[in-house]
């Protein structure tokens, strides 16, 4: 038996009940999980495991072959037991809105300039992006700017869906990354799609339209190097 990852399929669940089926250290694997393990430069989640009264803090959450661990605090939980688990929201939805930035980002660069991403990360409403970029200047970088918030206004549904490894290398536009990230085992790939703009192999969350990320600024620009550039981007607060 291995974790469901209610992540993969709805981003939006905020709370799940759920089995304990092994446990390591301070770390338990559950038999399903909201809690995202991180990846993709998405950081992993926090929030609560409780069970009749007591509560566990997740301070980090991971992923192997089989299972999501979630390590708490204290003495955890015994397997075969029942637990609920709550996400910090307020950090999950702020990630799912900046991967989602992200994507727009990603999508119009290369949809307008033809520049692949060389590496990236994020943190909850800010974000670093690497491009293959020659030039970049002052004035392009507040014309990407513009171009992304447009993507923002246009609305833009996502959507979530899998496909046949086999069926998944046909396309080479699912990897926009200079160099595939994309482990040799994995059989099945899942691919985010901002319907209109940007369609890539992904592993993380993301909000339902683009609407929800509300605005996007390009708060600095750096050279990387002859051809990498830098873009960091900020995610407006709610």
């Amino acid at each position: 038996m291995e974790t469901q990852a209610i992540y993969h399929t709805d981003a939006y669940v905020k709370e799940f009940d759920a089995t304990v089926l092994a446990v390591e250290g301070n770390a338990v694997a559950l038999d399903t999980t909201a809690f995202y393990p991180g990846g993709g430069g998405q950081p992993h989640d926090l929030g609560t495991l409780s069970q009749d009264g007591q509560t566990w803090q997740v301070t980090k959450v991971s992923k192997d072959e089989r299972y999501v661990w979630h390590q708490v605090e204290g003495e955890p939980p015994a397997v075969g037991s029942r637990v609920h688990g709550v996400l910090d929201w307020e950090r999950r939805y702020a990630l799912m809105r900046t991967h989602t930035a992200m994507h727009i980002l990603c999508g119009v660069v290369w949809r307008d300039y033809g520049a692949k991403v060389t590496g990236g990360n994020m943190e909850p409403l800010r974000g670093r992006m690497d491009f293959e970029f020659e030039n970049l200047k002052a004035e392009l970088v507040q014309e990407i700017e513009q171009r992304i918030n447009a993507e923002i206004a246009e609305a833009r549904s996502t959507r979530v869906y899998f496909l046949p490894r086999a069926e998944a290398d046909q396309n080479p536009d699912l990897i926009r990354t200079k160099v595939s990230l994309l482990p040799a085992a994995m059989t099945t790939v899942r691919v985010l799609e901002i319907e209109g703009l940007d369609i890539q192999a992904d592993g993380g969350t993301h909000v339902a339209n683009t609407h929800e990320v509300e605005r996007i600024r390009v708060v600095n620009y750096k050279s990387k190097g002859k051809i990498n550039k830098r873009l960091e981007i900020a995610v407006e607060a709610r």
